[in-house]
């Protein structure tokens, strides 16, 4: 089932259920949907692989928000960010822990020769196309980063 029809299926149910906070997160990955489709050049399809950047980007830019609001102060709308990264996390393929990411940025490092931080562009070309959906960019650059400065 493409992400659009889940997305469907679950803005439905809480709307049924009249489940405020996931109806907020659901309503912004089809708004992102409709848009990512309707753009130029996109042929009114979305592909499989573009499904996980768009949501990966929803993610950040909330998480973005989150740091402000809690540096801020305001509580009431880091809550509203906070459960709308939770809705749209589901819909992400599970996430690698940093055990797991490190062994494949290693073995990614070996293969591209990368022996020093001047060479986490080569490492993160690579690591971003192996990994995309699984970690998000800012997570690969620091795990790479730490492993190039050993």
């Amino acid at each position: 089932m493409a992400l659009e029809q889940k997305v469907m299926a679950e803005l439905k149910a809480a709307m049924l259920a009249k489940n405020e906070a996931a109806l907020r997160g659901l309503r912004a990955i089809k708004a992102a949907i409709i848009l990512a489709k309707t753009s130029e050049g996109a042929g009114g399809e979305l592909p499989e692989a573009d499904e996980a950047k768009l949501l990966q980007k929803l993610v950040k830019q909330r998480k973005d928000s989150l740091a402000i609001y809690q540096q801020q102060g305001r509580a009431d709308l880091a809550q509203k960010e906070e459960e709308e990264i939770a809705i749209i996390e589901k819909f992400l393929p599970q996430q690698l822990d940093e055990v797991a990411l490190k062994a494949i940025l290693t073995k990614i490092i070996a293969e591209t020769g990368a022996s020093s931080p001047a060479d986490i562009g080569k490492v993160m070309g690579a690591a971003t196309k192996q990994l995309a959906g699984q970690a998000d960019g800012k997570t690969i650059n620091a795990v790479a980063r730490e492993l190039l400065s050993r």
